[in-house]
């Protein structure tokens, strides 16, 4: 015997199946559009600090030539009010 259920029997069976399916689908993508967004956030933090490392570096390094520039001078001006 073929047993073949009636199509309101079927739709009974899989209509809740489908919506199950749908909803964890949709589940899934906004855990995986949250990810996205954090990992996004994360990366333009990450390049921010990056500039701000190197303009830090930039100033720190002008800071420190200036005071070598400062300190050469006094040498420098110490040796002439010897001569």
């Amino acid at each position: 015997y073929i047993y073949e259920p009636e199509p309101a029997e079927i739709m009974e069976v899989l209509l809740p199946l489908y919506l199950n399916v749908q909803v964890y689908h949709s589940m899934l993508e906004v855990g995986a559009s949250e990810h996205a967004a954090r990992m996004t956030a994360m990366d333009n933090a990450t390049n921010a600090c990056k500039d701000i490392i190197h303009d830090l570096t930039q100033l720190y390094n002008k800071a420190r030539q200036s005071a070598i520039t400062a300190e050469l001078m006094d040498i420098v001006g110490g040796a002439e009010a010897l001569k």
